[in-house]
């Protein structure tokens, strides 16, 4: 009986030494106050998304076979973060050990948010650049009631992001309220300096996260796992948490991938509210196992250690001979010119060998399509998996160099879910080739005008409106200069997976300081979506751009082209066309016959409407990107205008063809 009672005790005394029993003092919030995870081997964490616990003891919480991917690991019971009888918050401290381990070193996996929340439930959080914290509607919501902490790995310019590596503090939102690029001081109060670290260098990292309240202080201290805790931290910020925290508090992790997957790990964890976390200890932590390396380069010297001692000297000189002249070659093969501009604005270059496999050897099985630049490739990288599109811009285009140059300096820097995203480019002896992310369901116009079997309903229809009307009011207003795309049309507009409109081809962009208008020395852009006035002034301005949008909401709505030619061979021009409807007072009469009667009657007549308004012949007369997305929302309503206010058509000739288009029944 007693080794029976002693093996009993020494499994419990194993069980303890874990911190699966974390040092946690109740199970009520009145009463827990601190817990130590040195390991997460049999620990009762609730967890959510791709978040589970490795047979190693590692928290894991995502995986490097997704991308787009959400996990959530929070512990399970509330902490009192509210003092009861005062209603004062509470301070608090956590410590964890962490590691972001990309798919490849060289594409960034998004990051890891400590957070405290009033729920565990966080399903409504999106991948990418949100963390899994907040999504397009919460972001910034004052209602949320969550603090982080975050690691970013993409610098997010929508959320004034500082780098592509930072550490940030969160208050309801994305925006942090102080942040700085990863790095560390030395432990010295003499030596301020601080030295570099990479959140996604695939090492174990700590980091201390304390907030005052007494003094609404806020500390954050990074530091690589076995360097002692820096007296110098990192962030250091007041921040007042008195209207965010809640009685009843959670706390715990969220991470997620974007368009490269990674795995997100945390090794161990302490927290402790009203007091000082404790310390962990790096000898209990689980070992982080990285995948070993390709072992070419160690059969390649076991291969020439055997060859070299019974090589002679003519072999070895003419093998030099021979490496050399390979390499030379090769080189010149496939030598490529660095400039001014790809230093300022690159993104990821790809090479040309990683293109050639992508498309097949640009295969004519994988053109998508042929444009004004030439054709447009689909691809699969090898390594990601990931689709993609190539561009590949021809030898006679005359839009040339300057273009290209001009589509890097755009689109490069862009970051919006309406703009189609631009992953790299490449060059090589002349060849001009751009990298996008892979829209499946191709371009709009095959769908309102093109022969296919999936029409797209209404409500597909009205929410592709809605997204360009948003890329583009991010293009005139929300990014740090004003983008002129100047070719705005259907044929532009990418549908992803889910029927998402995604505003592409930035060939014909224009990139200006605020307040400044783009003068051309000659009208670019496609007939029947220039403005009256780029003939005249020859300027491209972004009400010549509401002016193609104002095309582009009447040809979705009516599913008819611009500009077409009548049985009659006179020209149709579709702003007449649907005016001339108005005037008689039947303007649902020019909705695309397609759809029938599946439309909202109000959403259908205001898009017609806007549609006349954007293409109003008087610059001056055309509303701004706000207000037209203010339209669509519903957040106002639209002028009250007669039939009166629109302008009369050109000329008898025009106005006589496009009654006969009215009275047809096409």
């Amino acid at each position: 009986m007693f080794p029976m009672s002693l093996a009993l005790l020494l499994s419990i005394t194993k069980l303890l030494s874990f911190a699966t029993a974390a040092d946690v003092e109740a199970a009520g919030s009145s009463s827990v106050s601190r817990f130590v995870f040195n390991g997460f081997l049999g620990a009762n964490l609730n967890l959510n998304g791709a978040g589970e616990i490795l047979p190693s003891g590692l928290l894991q919480l995502t995986n490097n076979t997704h991308k787009q991917e959400v996990g959530h690991a929070f512990f399970p019971t509330p902490f009192l973060f509210l003092n009861s009888s005062l209603g004062e918050p509470s301070s608090f401290s956590t410590s964890f050990v962490f590691a972001i381990v990309p798919q490849y070193s060289d594409l960034s996996s998004e990051g890891i948010a400590f957070a405290v929340s009033p729920s565990v439930n966080l399903s409504a959080g999106l991948p990418s650049q949100h963390l899994g914290l907040f999504n397009l509607t919460s972001n910034g919501d004052a209602s949320n009631h969550i603090v982080a902490v975050e690691l970013d790995t993409t610098e997010s310019k929508e959320y004034g992001d500082i780098n592509d590596n930072h550490v940030g503090i969160d208050v309801n939102g994305l925006i942090s309220v102080a942040s700085m690029p990863a790095s560390f001081a030395p432990n010295s109060t003499f030596d301020s300096r601080f030295e570099n670290l990479s959140l996604i260098s695939g090492e174990p990292m700590r980091i201390w996260a304390e907030y005052d309240a007494k003094n609404i202080q806020f500390n954050v201290t990074l530091a690589p796992l076995h360097v002692k805790k820096p007296s110098l931290p990192l962030l250091s910020s007041k921040v007042n948490l008195s209207s965010v925290l809640l009685r009843d508090m959670y706390v715990g992790f969220s991470s997620s991938t974007g368009h490269a997957a990674g795995s997100h790990y945390i090794l161990g964890w302490s927290f402790a509210l009203n007091g000082k976390a404790e310390e962990l200890d790096p000898s209990q932590l689980p070992t982080l196992t990285i995948t070993e390396e390709d072992p070419a380069s160690a059969k390649k010297t076991k291969y020439w250690a055997i060859l070299f001692p019974i090589a002679v000297v003519v072999l070895l000189v003419t093998i030099s001979i021979i490496i050399v002249f390979v390499l030379s070659k090769r080189k010149r093969k496939y030598a490529e010119v660095i400039e001014e501009w790809e230093a300022e604005y690159g993104p990821h270059r790809f090479s040309y060998r990683t293109l050639y496999k992508a498309t097949g050897g640009f295969s004519n099985d994988n053109i998508l399509g042929n444009g004004g630049f030439g054709e447009v490739y689909k691809g699969l990288l090898s390594k990601s998996k990931q689709e993609i599109a190539v561009k590949r811009i021809s030898h006679d285009s005359k839009q040339g160099m300057k273009e290209f140059g001009a589509e890097i300096a755009s689109i490069g820097r862009l970051r919006h879910r309406n703009l189609v995203q631009l992953l790299g480019y490449c060059r090589r002896r002349g060849k001009l080739m751009l990298v996008y992310e892979f829209m499946p369901n191709g371009s709009l116009d095959k769908y309102i005008f093109g022969r296919v079997e999936q029409s797209l309903s209404w409500k597909q229809r009205f929410n592709i409106i809605k997204d360009i009307a948003a890329g583009l009011l991010y293009l005139h207003e929300e990014w740090e200069q004003v983008v002129l795309h100047r070719d705005i049309k259907a044929s532009n507009v990418l549908i992803d997976a889910e029927f998402n409109g995604k505003l592409g081809d930035f060939g014909l962009a224009r990139l200006h300081d605020r307040g400044e208008t783009g003068e051309t020395t000659r009208v670019m852009g496609t007939f029947g979506y220039l403005a009256p006035e780029l003939s005249r002034t020859g300027k491209s301005t972004r009400s010549s751009d509401v002016y193609a949008f104002g095309a582009f909401l009447l040809e979705v709505a009516c599913g008819k082209r611009p500009v077409e030619l009548r049985g009659c061979g006179v020209e149709l021009v579709l702003v007449d066309w649907v005016t001339e409807f108005l005037r008689r007072g039947e303007l649902m009469e020019a909705m695309d016959r397609r759809l029938g009667e599946d439309f909202v009657l109000e959403e259908a007549e205001m898009v017609l409407r806007l549609g006349l308004i954007c293409s109003h012949p008087v610059a001056e007369a055309r509303p701004g990107m706000r207000q037209v997305a203010h339209y669509l929302q519903g957040e106002a309503p639209l002028p009250d205008m007669t039939p009166e206010d629109f302008p009369l058509f050109q000329s008898a000739s025009i106005r006589n063809a496009l009654v006969v288009g009215v009275s047809s029944s096409d």
